[in-house]
């Protein structure tokens, strides 16, 4: 009569004390619970590299456009809409694009 693979591995397997057996349940149930547990991360909201935020107001929701660089240009976005520009809190003096050390081509005309 020919025997199936676990048959044959279950006979030679050296035998699994019980204290063992009881402690795989405990690591296991942990690491489903940590699963499970698991938040969805959200994306940086506010870019580091500009002074002045738009937060935008809307039925569906708002959001928060990080890309102006003084409160006049972005209170120019802002108006007639349910906006209001802030400062940004992450703003840490990064330079600013179009500053005086950004390099700028010249264009041939």
């Amino acid at each position: 009569m020919r025997r199936g693979f676990w048959a044959l591995a279950s006979r030679d397997a050296a035998p699994v004390s019980k204290q063992a057996l009881r402690l795989i349940p405990a690591p296991a149930a942990l690491a489903i619970a940590m699963v499970l547990m698991a938040a969805p991360v959200h994306a940086q909201t506010y870019d580091p590299n500009y002074p002045v935020c738009m937060q935008t107001y809307g039925l569906d929701g708002g959001y928060i456009d990080c890309g102006y660089i003084s409160q006049g240009q972005c209170a120019q976005s802002a108006s007639g809409r349910a906006a209001q520009c802030i400062s940004n809190p992450f703003f840490g003096g990064a330079r600013i694009p179009g500053g005086p050390y950004e390099r700028r081509h010249r264009r041939g005309y």
